[in-house]
This record gives C-alpha cells, sequence and structure tokens, in this order.
C-alpha cells in the first residue's frame, strides 16, 4: 500500500460500515496499538451526540420522529449530517496539520451509503456527486486518505446492532442495511483509497482480534 498524503502532515483514516459491522470495536483495539507504538492520534465519531443541534435533528431522524425512512427527504438529512461535520472541520485540520492520525467512526461516505439507500437506484450516482459537492467543495471539509470498509452481513450486522441498544430505523430495517452495504461496496470499487476489510467466515463472523490483525496489515505502512 502506497504511503497516503492530504497535503498535511497527519492521515485522516476512517471507519465505515453498516450498523453492527464493528467499527467501534475496531477503533478502539488500533487505539490501544496506536498507544503502545506511541504514535499520537486522536478520534471522532459522527454523528456528534450532545454536541450540537444537527446530531440532535439526526438523532430525532434515527429514532422514527421524523417520519419513516420513505417520509425523509435524503437531501435535507445530508445537509443535517454535513452541518454537524462542518462544525470540528477546523479541529480535524490543525490534528493533520500536528502530525497526527485522526480516526474517524464514519464520515461523509456515511451519508452516501445510508442517505443514497433511501433513494431509488437511479437517482443515487447524482446524489452522491451532490455530497461530495456540498461536502468536500462548498464545506472544504478534509479529504480522508482511507477508507476501512468493514464487510458483514447485513443479517449479522443487525443482530449484532440488536444485542446492543434499541436500533433506530436504520438498523430495524433489513433491506436498508442490505442496500447501505451494496453502495458501500460500489465506493470501495469506484473511489480512491478504500479498502475492505471481509469480517465473516463461513457465514459468521470472525473475531474482533482476527479483525483487528487484518485492518492493522492495512495500515501497516502508514
Amino acid at each position: 500500500m502506497k504511503q497516503f498524503n492530504n497535503g498535511n502532515n497527519g492521515n485522516l483514516i476512517v471507519f465505515e460500515g453498516i450498523d453492527g459491522s464493528g467499527k467501534t470495536t475496531q477503533i478502539k483495539l488500533l487505539t490501544k496499538l496506536l498507544k503502545v507504538k506511541k504514535i499520537p492520534f486522536e478520534v471522532i465519531s459522527f454523528p456528534q451526540y450532545g454536541q450540537n443541534g444537527y446530531a440532535q435533528k439526526i438523532f430525532d431522524y434515527l429514532s422514527g420522529k421524523l417520519g419513516n425512512l420513505k417520509e425523509v427527504d435524503p437531501y435535507e438529512m445530508a445537509k443535517l449530517y454535513a452541518s454537524d461535520r462542518k462544525t470540528v472541520k477546523d479541529k480535524i485540520e490543525n490534528w493533520l496539520a500536528e502530525g497526527k492520525l485522526v480516526i474517524a467512526n464514519r464520515y461523509v461516505s456515511s451519508s452516501k451509503a445510508h442517505l443514497g439507500a433511501n433513494l431509488a437506484e437511479e437517482k443515487r450516482a447524482d446524489f452522491i456527486k451532490w455530497i461530495d459537492q456540498l461536502e468536500y467543495q462548498e464545506n472544504s471539509l478534509p479529504k480522508e486518505d482511507l477508507t476501512v470498509l468493514l464487510s458483514v452481513d447485513p443479517k449479522t450486522g443487525q443482530k449484532n446492532s440488536k444485542t446492543k441498544n434499541h436500533p433506530d430505523i436504520h438498523e430495524d430495517n433489513l433491506s436498508h442495511l442490505t442496500k447501505t452495504r451494496e453502495i458501500f461496496l460500489q465506493l470501495a470499487k469506484h473511489e480512491q483509497d478504500w479498502v475492505v476489510v471481509d469480517c465473516m467466515s463461513n457465514f459468521q463472523m470472525k473475531s474482533p482480534e482476527e479483525i483487528q490483525k487484518e485492518v492493522v496489515a492495512e495500515l501497516k505502512n502508514i
């Protein structure tokens, strides 16, 4: 794998995947390793619940307070997700300028996949282009250097989510998770600097430690 360079001293690494794919778990394992290696890092998760009004609106959406998946406008929701991220744009840029490894739990691609899944397939390409324009051009959000997609079977992801908390309207809808995973895999094929880590083996989810080994192997050159 190449050395990544976004024009800063640091690198922005994003973990993506459907609900229940183990993003938070893998980030926790990775940060333990980074501490041992004494590599400076910062972690940020989106949405930033409890931090701003945009995230509160997102919480209301995921809780079903704004309507079901067919009733909510994906474009309007995408603006909320983008605004939530924009609030920490300067913070992320400062971390990168300090030479830190910045690890994001979800980023721009989450909007492309999760909200794109609420649109007809023929409308998704235009939606994804619009999100790129909004987030990277209008809001000048730092571009990720690498996206790690944790790929799990939708039924497994849904099962994992239900054992941890009350499912939101994304997690509770298997069809939505299936479409979201398909979009993520398409993004991994067509966008630059993505790696896919298969978290499944023999129709079962691999152990967190097994998955971590594969993640670290992908990150070893950074």
